[in-house]
């Protein structure tokens, strides 16, 4: 009587071999398969902003040669301070001037 509870252990035991093989090899196949859509992914994303980045830099381009030799692109260093200083009080005072133009218009509403 001893002999169908052995054999019966080494069944369930090769069973049970036998599925967590399957499992490990499915799980396997699964990380695979994710690491593979994972760098896909990455190089789809690294080629996307390479295009937008190329699109940039040709429409400055384009821009930058549209503008002309005639107008000289101005640096930073070409800036004077007190040049500086009198934009900003021009940008200061268009400012206030669309500020109070909106103000105007707001309060004519009904």
């Amino acid at each position: 009587m001893s002999k169908p509870p052995v054999h019966a252990f080494f069944v369930g035991r090769a069973v049970a071999e036998a599925l967590y093989e399957q499992l490990e090899s499915a799980a396997t196949n699964a990380f695979s398969e994710l690491g593979k859509f994972d760098a896909e992914q990455r190089e789809r994303l690294r080629q996307f902003t390479d295009r937008v980045v190329e699109r940039a830099n040709r429409s400055a381009d384009e821009a930058m040669q549209t503008r002309g030799t005639a107008t000289s692109t101005t640096t930073i260093q070409d800036i004077h301070p007190a040049d500086l200083q009198v934009t900003i009080d021009e940008l200061r005072a268009e400012v206030a001037l669309v500020r109070s133009e909106l103000q105007r218009y707001r309060s004519s509403l009904p």
